[in-house]
């Protein structure tokens, strides 16, 4: 028994350190391509530029504002992948995805609303986020049964999901209209919000701050997060403080959520196949599963932006696009060998 333990240990870590090993390749791919390629050769006396506050050469200003675009993608993929595994455990389905109850609706409101009177960036990002708490809070006070532990939290999440539904159709409805009065020179900018873009996204530590917070918590809850997966009628009873992980699980994915939506618009698909892609090659314990997951949204969502930008460079194609034309077929695979 403790020989096959130890051997979980072994497989995780080693998943784990050629995850971090991957997401760091691909941050230096990600620098050096581009409509203007850098060689590798040039990226270490780049890189002692930049720290040195020095950027005089072509190839240290390219990198500056490479990595800044390459570092926001990372954290909005860990982001949404974690708020995936998150909205998984919290509803106990493994299909779920961020998106799921709403979320993103609220922060496309708040976003586009901003976009559509001509606000700052700033403000556009602040309405977003506002937007995205605002449903939340909204989702919660409608649907606080649900959350709750004892009978409603074995009765499954009906009310949860129904709440949700209805909210984002009623945001989607504010967002059609919005659109359907956009004057040309907005439209463009405010489709391309809603299809979920990265160019121009400023490098903030904001997002920073809510994936740590996320994954110290993810982290601290994981073991619950197993017993609520495999005994969920007998969670409380083994010492599971349902109600408050529920709660915790909802506030937590709102948070990252918004905060991802806030950063690069409604990217889909990267909360929803990545965390069931990862169950797949590492198991369904949340204790590995969480820290993979993190990495693996970041990674993909930094090499799928990496190819937004460079397969028809100059221009550039939102990143949304690309993660639905990848996401599709792939989720499609996944739900084959599922049914299997």
């Amino acid at each position: 028994m403790h020989s096959f333990s130890r051997n979980l240990r072994q497989r995780a870590a080693v998943t784990l350190t050629g995850l971090v090993l991957f997401a760091f390749a691909s941050l230096v791919f990600s620098g050096m391509t581009g409509s203007v390629s850098i060689p590798l050769s040039d990226i270490p006396a780049a890189v002692s530029e930049l720290l040195h506050g020095q950027s005089q050469t072509l190839a240290s200003t390219l990198l500056d504002l490479r990595l800044s675009r390459a570092l926001t993608a990372f954290v909005t993929g860990a982001a949404l992948s974690l708020a995936g595994v998150m909205m998984q455990a919290l509803l106990r389905n493994p299909l779920a995805d961020p998106y799921v109850l709403g979320i993103s609706a609220g922060a496309s409101v708040g976003a586009l609303a901003a976009l559509l009177f001509g606000c700052a960036i700033w403000m556009v990002d602040a309405s977003a986020f506002g937007g995205a708490v605002a449903v939340s809070m909204m989702l919660y006070l409608l649907a606080r049964r649900d959350l709750r532990g004892g009978a409603a939290a074995e009765g499954g999440t009906a009310l949860l999901l129904l709440t949700g539904v209805i909210l984002s159709s009623a945001c989607m409805a504010m967002v059609t209209l919005m659109l359907s009065i956009a004057p040309e020179s907005r439209l463009r900018s405010m489709v391309f919000w809603m299809i979920g873009d990265l160019a121009g996204a400023p490098m903030r530590a904001l997002p920073w701050i809510v994936l740590a917070g996320g994954l110290v918590f993810a982290l601290r809850s994981a073991r619950s997060m197993n017993v609520m997966a495999l005994h969920a009628e007998a969670a409380a009873t083994l010492g599971i403080r349902v109600g408050a992980l529920r709660k915790g699980l909802f506030f937590a994915s709102g948070l990252l959520t918004a905060s991802a939506v806030t950063s690069a618009g409604s990217v889909g698909f990267v909360g929803l196949i990545v965390p069931h892609a990862c169950r797949f090659a590492v198991g369904a314990d949340h204790r590995v599963l969480i820290p993979a997951a993190a990495l693996a949204g970041g990674t993909f969502l930094l090499l799928a932006d990496t190819l937004a930008r460079t397969i028809i460079a100059p221009q550039q194609l939102p990143v949304g696009v690309l993660t639905a034309l990848i996401g599709a077929p792939v989720f499609l695979y996944q739900l084959h060998r599922l049914r299997k």
